[in-house]
């Protein structure tokens, strides 16, 4: 079963002015879900140019989930791409899932789903990592369009958590901008693990911990409760490229 793990962090006033301005003031989202630990094998495929809309968090990650099982078993519908559909974008967007992914070349959401244009309302960071820029992002997607799902993807043999755990180990400060992105990792470290099993560990307790930080935005946290948007935390396979959830 999925919970969401809610690791409440002090939020400035100044942040949570920031967002609401940003999003003129709209209500706020946030949610948990239960499902299975792996996108089931069985999801269905939906109708690429007429599908139903997305209204609830679970509709939203089915959708997800049948786009995956497309990708991993090379029957991709690359969806929404018509001359058709490119017109009418014009006028507007209804994404049905935010997902905060990493910058890894490897892991592009919209091609790891099987998505389209105004599909996905994309955001990446180096190992996920958050900052204002990507809570507002976030923030905006839920807020003002109205999106039912939060999924924070982290990933197999991610080289931010490495960077971070090896830093950690060596004392040896990283380069530039690097070294914020290692900080931000650093108290999800596991010490109880070592070598490539420390890395991995760490890799499913920092997007544990981000989709923490994220259910508990005082800007969020409204729409967690009332079951209007989930806040999902999954990790995709490069040997054979499933997501699955993380409880």
């Amino acid at each position: 079963m999925l919970s969401t793990t809610r690791t409440t962090t002090a939020v400035p006033r100044s942040r949570r002015a920031v967002l609401r301005t940003a999003v003129a003031g709209s209500a706020a989202a946030g949610a948990s879900l239960a499902l299975g630990s792996a996108f089931p094998a069985s999801a269905t495929p939906w109708d690429t140019q007429d599908a139903e809309p997305v209204t609830t968090p679970a509709q939203a990650l089915r959708r997800l989930a049948a786009g995956n099982q497309r990708w991993r078993t090379q029957r991709q519908e690359h969806p929404h791409e018509s001359a058709y559909l490119r017109r009418r974008l014009v006028e507007g967007q209804q994404p049905f899932a935010v997902v905060l992914g990493c910058v890894d070349s490897r892991v592009p959401p919209e091609l790891v789903f099987d998505q389209g244009l105004g599909d996905l309302l994309t955001v990446r960071s180096a190992g996920e990592v958050l900052d204002e820029a990507v809570l507002g992002s976030i923030a905006y997607g839920v807020l003002e369009l109205r999106i039912p799902l939060v999924l924070v993807l982290a990933h197999q043999s991610c080289g931010a958590v490495s960077a971070a755990v090896h830093a950690d180990e060596s004392g040896e400060p990283l380069p530039a901008h690097i070294q914020y992105l290692a900080d931000q990792i650093r108290p999800s470290i596991d010490h109880s693990r070592h070598g490539d099993a420390r890395i991995d560990a760490t890799i499913n307790a920092h997007v544990r911990s981000v989709r923490g930080r994220l259910a508990a935005e005082p800007d969020l946290a409204g729409k967690v409760a009332a079951g209007e948007l989930a806040v999902v935390a999954a990790r995709y396979e490069l040997r054979d490229q499933q997501v699955r959830t993380l409880s």
